[in-house]
This record gives C-alpha cells, structure tokens and sequence, in this order.
C-alpha cells in the first residue's frame, strides 16, 4: 500500500472515499492500474479496492494486538531493601570478533585488542573499587583469547553470561544450538556454574532451552518484561542503545558506515546517563547500562563512569546488582506485578 494514502486511512478513520484524488491516483499509478472514476466520484476507490484495503488494516490491527500480547510489563519491581531503583553494569565482552568476521586489517583488530589487554582491566578495577558487582556479557570464542583477565574477573565473583559464540546468531537453527551449548560449556568451566542468561536474538525456545532464566537484548519498556511465545514466558532485561557507550564513542571503524562513525564528549555523555538515572530514580525504576571494555575502557572514559558511579552512590536507596540479581528478584514477585496485556 502507498504509504501517503495508509496514512489518509488513519487520519479518517478508514474512510475511504475521504481520501483525496491525488493520493488515490498515486496509489493506483504504484499498483499499474489505470482508474476510470465515475462523474462527480473522483475520490471514491472501486469496491474491490476498499475491500482490498480494509482487509489490510484489519490484518496490520491483528498483527499489532497479537504483538501487544506477548508482553508482560514489570509495574510494582519492590526492589529489594525498600531501593528506589536496580543498577546493573553489563559490559559485552566481544572486542575483536566483529573485526575479524569482516576481515578488517591489524589495526583495526587492535582497537579491539585493546579492550581484552587494557579496557577489561580498567573495567574490573573500577567496579572493585566501587564495591559492584558486574555483568560480563561473553562471546565463548573471547575465553579462549582473554583467558587470564576473564578468569580474574570471575574470581571476583562478578557475573558471565552468554553473548553468542562469535558474536553472531547464525541461520542455521542447528548451528545456533551448537553454538549456544559451546558458549555455555565454557562459560561453566570459567565460571564453576552455568551461566543463567544471555545478550543475544537466539530464539527464545532456544535460550529456556539451554536454561537460563533471563534475556538482555530490546527495550520494550523502561522496567524488565515477560515475553511470552507458545505458552512459556522469558524474562529480559531492558537496555536501551542510549545508554550504550557504543552509541556516543564507536569512531574509527572501517568496516563500519559512516552512520555508525560516533565521537561524542564524555562531559555530555555523562550528563545524559545522569539524567536517565535520575529520571529513573524519582520513577522507582531501572538502569541497564550497556559497556563494552575496548570503549569505555579508554582513561577518560572510564573517569566518566567513575563520576556517574560516585554520583549514583551520593543518593540513598540504589540498588547495585548483577543481572542475575535483578532476574531472580522479578521472577520472585507474585503475578499482580506484572501488567499483561490481554486485549
């Protein structure tokens, strides 16, 4: 359908005949049919047209409400302790892999180097310091390159969850099982346990299969939400790309367009992450900021997020958490904390 007169439909309601003769001879002129109107009809469609149409809208309305029930919505969170809000700090371990799958030269692959050799480190220290607990979303290809800081980092007693095997959810279903079971498996060896949630668009059946409790990947509101397909339900972790350190600082990349080409100051980075937490604070919600040590592992960078994490603490009622943490919280509340939608 022509988009001018789909959104001639929605402004009347489906009225068809409203619509005006340009945008009906435009969307007949898209569809190579040569309309003949009759005297004094020059804005009505032909009735197979209208009925064309109408059963379209019908089957977008459809499609939209079977959508809208798939969600579940967190509204009562009762973090733990009376907190006013849940923090997590994940970082997505994948330094390298997306440079070497577009087969990037040795430059390249060393900005991506720098976050397993330097950035992770940082990463590790800061949250030490802090007294947090982080997230470490991890390809299973990264613990074979990074052995030694991700062993540390789980020493720490800091959180491994699945974030593909290369970076990548393959076509192939078999393929994505293969993968999975590859990352969990070592995960479980670095780690002393199975890892209980991933940051990946694997198939939702895929990931209950494997067992893990939790998602990270889409916003489809600010709180965690229930996805439910074929009667089983997932619990995923909102995080929104502006508060993703790759949104602001991922400059440089050849193989990236220049659409993704971003270089922004840390001053203003600061500012909009502080005001989404506060935002979120006042509202009794949640923060899922989204980190990857080959960014936000550059000194300055990490002088922002030291700031953002002292400015956070100087607030009472914050509640700083793996993401585990925060998914077997929602998992435990009663049902009435959830709104579904059923219409």
């Amino acid at each position: 359908m022509d988009r001018r007169l789909f959104l001639q439909l929605l402004a009347t309601g489906g009225a068809l005949g409203a619509a005006p003769a340009s945008v009906l001879a435009a969307e007949q002129t898209s569809r190579g049919v040569t309309r003949h109107p009759a005297p004094g009809d020059e804005g009505s469609l032909p009735l197979s047209s209208r009925e064309s149409l109408l059963a379209e809208l019908e089957e977008l309305q459809a499609a939209t409400q079977a959508r809208r029930r798939r969600y579940c919505h967190l509204t009562q969170p009762d973090w733990p302790d009376g907190a006013k809000i849940a923090v997590n700090f994940t970082f997505d371990v994948d330094h390298v892999l997306s440079r070497t799958a577009n087969d990037e030269p040795p430059m390249q692959v060393a900005k991506g180097e720098f976050g397993g050799r330097v950035g992770a480190w940082r990463s590790l220290e800061l949250l030490e310091r802090h007294g947090i607990v982080g997230t470490f979303f991890t390809p299973g290809r990264s613990v074979d390159l990074y052995p030694a800081v991700l062993r540390e980092i789980a020493e720490r007693g800091h959180e491994f969850a699945d974030h593909m095997w290369e970076h990548y959810v393959p076509a192939d279903p078999v393929v994505q099982r293969d993968h999975m079971l590859r990352t969990r498996d070592v995960l479980t060896e670095l780690t002393g346990r199975p890892p209980v949630g991933t940051r990946s668009s694997y198939p939702d059946a895929l990931v209950l299969e494997m067992g893990y409790i939790y998602n990270s990947h889409g916003f489809a509101s600010p709180l965690p939400f229930k996805v439910r397909r074929d009667g089983k339900e997932l619990l995923n972790l909102s995080v929104h790309l502006a508060i993703d350190d790759a949104m602001y600082f991922n400059y440089g990349w050849i193989g990236s367009a220049a659409s993704a080409q971003r270089l922004s100051d840390q001053d203003l980075v600061l500012d909009i992450w502080w005001q989404a937490f506060q935002q979120q604070y006042e509202a009794g919600g949640y923060l899922n900021i989204a980190l990857h040590p080959f960014i936000i592992g550059h000194s300055a960078r990490i002088a922002m997020l030291d700031e953002l994490i002292t400015r956070m603490k100087s607030l009472p009622g914050v509640w700083f958490a793996s993401s585990e943490d925060v998914a077997r919280h929602c998992l435990a509340l009663p049902s009435e904390a959830f709104a579904c939608n059923e219409e």
